[in-house]
């Protein structure tokens, strides 16, 4: 049996010139598939949503797939975060919120690692969204980790952000 002597191990350098819709976990590249209506429908619902309330609320915002470089060499695109802190190109500091909507694909790396890694650097929410179920999970991060707050699929829901607060209506995000 042979033994692999090299398996590359890619940084955010790497990344930065690749072409096409990937994250980096842990040095290993993960190319991003092209989501379905339904995934973009959730993600533009929530974050319109989110924006238009933080719209009262001079210190934070909501971005869209934008890149969050956690560290030199895992990257992670979330659905849609919330940031109390300036933004420029990219995220480099753990958001407020994170939502991912979840899918086939998706469920183990999103339940898993991203999970695992959102809540060592200090995320303070983490919103899985299932929307063939219409359900979402809602963790808050504590001094012992995530916990799960609920599964909600329908009904409103408080978060809150530094000095702004957000109210979520499910039946807004599904629809």
């Amino acid at each position: 049996m042979k033994m692999v002597k090299y398996i590359p191990h890619y940084t955010y350098e790497d990344y930065k010139s690749w072409q096409g819709d990937w994250e980096l976990i842990e040095g290993i590249p993960v190319a991003l598939a092209s989501p379905k209506f339904i995934h973009q429908k959730v993600v533009l619902n929530l974050a319109s949503l989110i924006k238009e309330q933080l719209e009262k609320c001079d210190k934070c915002v909501v971005t869209v797939e934008l890149d969050y470089i956690v560290s030199h060499d895992t990257v992670f695109r979330p659905d849609v975060a919330v940031l109390c802190s300036p933004v420029e190109d990219y995220i480099r500091v753990a958001p407020l919120m994170v939502a991912e909507v979840v899918s086939e694909a998706t469920a183990e790396r999103y339940e898993g690692v991203k999970k695992d890694t959102y809540e060592q650097e200090g995320v303070k929410y983490y919103m899985l969204l299932y929307p063939d179920q219409r359900l979402a999970k809602v963790y808050r991060n504590t001094d012992i980790g995530f916990i799960k707050l609920k599964d909600i699929s329908e009904g409103t829901l408080k978060l809150n952000f530094e000095e702004c607060e957000v109210e979520i209506d499910f039946s807004k995000v599904w629809s």
